[in-house]
């Protein structure tokens, strides 16, 4: 999906997802919530393969992701990994649709889910669906089959009965604004002056900011800080002119070598991949996995993950540089794998460590989802920021304005990781 400056982003907004076995009529249902036909419909079974996402305004919700899925019940090899990209939706979505054919009935495949989704702790709706089709005595048996805990609604995508009773009960049920921690708004007092400074390189967009420079200053404005920005290349003139020294540098974590060597030490310096990793997940777990990297033996495995999909320049970070400074570390026998986007290997085992961008593209439940997934499997996790601010020998100072991710850092040089000159 394609950001741009005028919408909420999509991490930011509430991810519903809509699930059922085959034919159950998910896509209809997405279509009729929604008013408009988002999602091809189709008395072929299976008509829906890969998640469908849709990021859009739902009234009286707001900006909302509608994900359309494959069925639960589908068959084959081909079926199996459709109903696993289904399974994995899970790991972002923040409330669940559970559509069932009024014709067929509760079956063990919805039992089932709702069993998951209660495990998951993801708030859910069942919808019997085609509620046109079947006869009132029929819905009311329906309606007291139901399993305990869950709400259940007799609708009609069709007709369009019950559609605004579904909203309703979304927002009920389970709805509530997605907001994630603060970026940094939380450190820059109202009033107090964030200098930001954002290369503008063959990379950058043009004509705007990148998402998380984008987010960062509408953090700091909804707290009522005052915001500069500027490139490094400026950046000494920017600090000269300023009445008085900024509370915080925030700076891409790929600059972090010649803004260091201009902001005094006194000046607290991080970068946007830093907050993203506190936003969405555990700074002080990333930060541990600086010290991995430090202690990786020949032959060992680093898995390098990004958020999203972008064109590959030449210098690419995930694909060129990040393998270099790796293997400066710790040799040239590293290997290396690469993941992007939604996909996320089902099985970690195998690598030593996991190197996460900032995540500005996903939600918070995925990337503590993720973060979770590395610390059950093995591998040790961390982010790019702190990995660049690592090899230019700034980690401390880079990580210094948040105290609980500092003292993670001494504990893993206490353990043997290796401060960087």
């Amino acid at each position: 999906m394609i950001e741009n400056m005028h919408s909420t982003p999509v991490a930011n907004r509430f991810h519903i997802a809509i699930f059922g076995r085959r034919n159950a009529g998910k896509s209809s249902l997405i279509n009729a919530l929604t008013g408009q036909e988002i999602a091809v419909t189709s008395e072929v079974a299976g008509t829906t393969t890969d998640p469908v996402f849709k990021a859009m305004e739902l009234l009286p919700i707001g900006p909302v992701v509608l994900i359309d899925t494959a069925g639960l019940d589908d068959e084959g090899e081909l079926g199996r990994k459709r109903v696993e990209k289904s399974y994995e939706v899970l790991r972002r979505c923040h409330f669940a649709v559970v559509v069932i054919d009024s014709r067929t009935g509760w079956t063990d495949f919805e039992r089932a889910f709702l069993d998951e989704l209660r495990r998951r702790e993801i708030p859910a709706l069942a919808v019997l669906n085609k509620a046109d089709l079947v006869l009132a005595d029929r819905l009311g048996d329906l309606l007291k089959e139901t399993p305990p805990g869950t709400k259940a609604v007799a609708a009609s995508a069709v007709t369009g009965e019950a559609v605004t009773e579904i909203k309703a009960q979304i927002v009920a049920i389970g709805w509530k604004d997605p907001v994630e921690p603060a970026l940094l708004g939380d450190l820059v007092a109202p009033g107090a002056m964030a200098l930001l400074v954002t290369p503008i390189d063959k990379a950058a967009p043009k004509g705007r900011l990148i998402l998380p420079q984008q987010q960062v200053i509408r953090d700091l404005l909804d707290h009522g800080a005052l915001v500069s920005v500027t490139r490094e290349t400026e950046l000494e003139r920017a600090l000269s002119l300023l009445a008085e020294p900024p509370a915080a540098v925030i700076t891409d974590s790929q600059a972090f070598k010649v803004v260091a060597a201009v902001t005094p030490p006194s000046i607290p310096l991080t970068s946007f991949s830093i907050l993203f990793a506190r936003q969405k997940g555990d700074l002080a777990e990333l930060i541990g996995g600086i010290g991995r990297i430090a202690a990786l033996r020949r032959g060992e495995k680093v898995l390098i993950v990004e958020g999203c999909t972008h064109h590959r320049q030449d210098d690419d970070i995930g694909t060129v540089k990040i393998p270099r400074w790796i293997r400066e570390i710790a040799g040239d026998e590293i290997r290396f794998d690469w993941a992007s986007g939604a996909s996320f290997p089902r099985d970690l085992s195998d690598y030593a460590v996991v190197v996460h961008c900032g995540g500005c593209m996903l939600n918070r439940r995925e990337m503590t989802y993720r973060i979770a997934k590395a610390r059950e499997e093995g591998p040790a996790i961390t982010n790019y920021g702190l990995l660049i601010a690592y090899v230019t020998g700034i980690l401390e100072r880079a990580v210094a304005p948040f105290p609980e991710a500092l003292q993670a850092w001494e504990e893993a040089v206490t353990a043997g990781a290796r401060r960087r000159p």
